[in-house]
């Protein structure tokens, strides 16, 4: 199976504010490239999953 990128936005819990993030990802499909930048943005922050909101995923074209 190909690996695709994936352009993901959204925004996380920076103290009382919320700072927007987009980042890009490399996974098989959506919902694992979702499940990837939980991992990374809630390791690098000290995050737990509900401080952290997906706006939108978008596959990138080749």
């Amino acid at each position: 199976m190909e690996s695709k990128t994936f352009q993901i936005m959204g925004s996380f819990k920076a103290g009382r504010s919320w700072e927007r993030f987009t980042k890009k990802l490399s996974s098989n499909n959506e919902k694992n490239a979702a499940e990837k930048l939980y991992s990374l943005i809630g390791s690098e922050h000290g995050l737990k999953r509900k401080m952290i909101r997906i706006e939108s995923i978008e596959a990138e074209e080749v």
